[in-house]
């Protein structure tokens, strides 16, 4: 299964961008989504950034991943 990230861009030269992810820097191309400008969140899959997405909807996300990480930490998970 593959996974895209909602990242914010941060900067942008061209179709290049550096977009945050939960405080890591990742590079991206942004040619899928020429409209994208600094500052918008992008979900980015693979080293492109893939679609333009509404800050609310990122943050759930982010949330989720951040809980899952958290659950990862103790000793209710269960391996296999």
């Amino acid at each position: 299964m593959c996974l895209a990230i909602p990242a914010r861009i941060v900067e942008l030269t061209d179709d290049n961008a550096v977009v945050d992810a939960m405080g890591n820097r990742i590079e991206a191309k942004t040619s899928l989504v020429p409209e994208a400008k600094t500052g918008d969140i992008v979900l980015v899959h693979a080293g492109f950034a893939i679609a333009v997405v509404d800050e609310e909807e990122a943050k759930k996300t982010w949330k989720l991943i951040a809980d899952l990480d958290e659950f990862n930490e103790t000793d209710k998970r269960v391996s296999g």
